[in-house]
């Protein structure tokens, strides 16, 4: 019996001596045909110009729409509906952590947060700009055609055309932006001037003038992804250009489709109601 006992204690002590040994052993190098490397590799679908097949319908899963840079939980501004209105928490979607603000610009963006929910321009349903219409809480869809990259949004019915031929200057300043694109490789790159400094970039109230230069890079990543990337450029706000990145997921529902969100209609009490005869009670 007390051999039995010796064995056992010694075929466990082997066991754990084992155990201890794998889990401070560097892991084994992966073969040559499952290299990171190689395993990065990912060729897009043809479009009908033999440049990469964005097509599809994407949606950004963060909360970049409530905040670009690290943010904790909130009660929100319509503390009567409680949780439903609240903010969630998030992390930086920008490089380097935070956006490079000049010190009387980041004073204006702290007056925007305070007066966000009245002040933002999603509330009032205005376009959103470039680049927060890609990272909104509702689905886009990219549709290539031989004039350009159609970009839809479901907020507010937004769009906007990418020209893909000789560069055009902007001739007025719009919420969307001139938008002039070509490829890198298999990177969409647009170049979007012209745009009005009316937008903001999320809820927080970051904002940029009329200024703003955004450049875009769209990458499909694989079967299901796209790599997103905006380099935003304004000398009257920021004190050098900085950079957003990530993740766009492509909708693969059965009879996925964009629908409408006409929300001008949602927001007249918030624009008019102070204006009417009779406000209502």
């Amino acid at each position: 019996m007390r051999k039995l006992i010796s064995r056992f204690f010694l075929a466990g002590a082997a066991l754990a001596a084992v155990s201890l040994i794998a889990v401070h052993l560097p892991a084994q190098a992966p073969s040559r045909a499952q290299s990171p490397a190689r395993a990065a590799v990912y060729r897009a679908p043809r479009s009908f110009d033999g440049h990469a097949d964005l097509s599809g319908i994407y949606q950004a899963i963060n909360t970049a729409n409530w905040d670009l840079q690290d943010h904790s939980p909130a009660p929100g501004t319509m503390w009567q509906t409680g949780a439903i209105a609240s903010e969630p928490p998030g992390q930086s979607v920008v490089e380097g952590g935070a956006i490079p603000y000049k010190p009387e610009a980041l004073a204006k963006k702290k007056t925007n947060f305070d007066n966000r929910r009245t002040a933002d321009p999603e509330a009032k349903c205005y376009m959103p700009g470039i680049p927060r219409a890609n990272y909104m809480p509702y689905p886009f869809q990219i549709v290539q055609t031989p004039r350009g990259v159609m970009f839809v949004y479901e907020f507010a019915s937004a769009n906007r055309l990418v020209n893909m031929g000789k560069p055009e200057e902007a001739g007025s300043d719009t919420w969307m932006g001139t938008n002039n694109g070509h490829w890198e490789g298999d990177t969409l790159v647009v170049d979007v001037t012209g745009l009005n400094g009316l937008a903001w970039f999320d809820r927080a109230g970051d904002y940029a003038t009329n200024n703003l230069h955004v450049v875009e890079r769209f990458t499909r990543t694989d079967a299901s992804h796209l790599n997103y990337e905006a380099t935003i450029e304004d000398p009257d706000v920021f004190t050098r250009p900085w950079k957003i990145s990530m993740p766009l997921y492509r909708i693969e529902d059965t009879n996925a489709q964009l629908l409408e969100f006409k929300c001008v209609e949602f927001a007249e009490e918030l624009l008019y109601g102070q204006y009417a005869k009779q406000p209502p009670k």
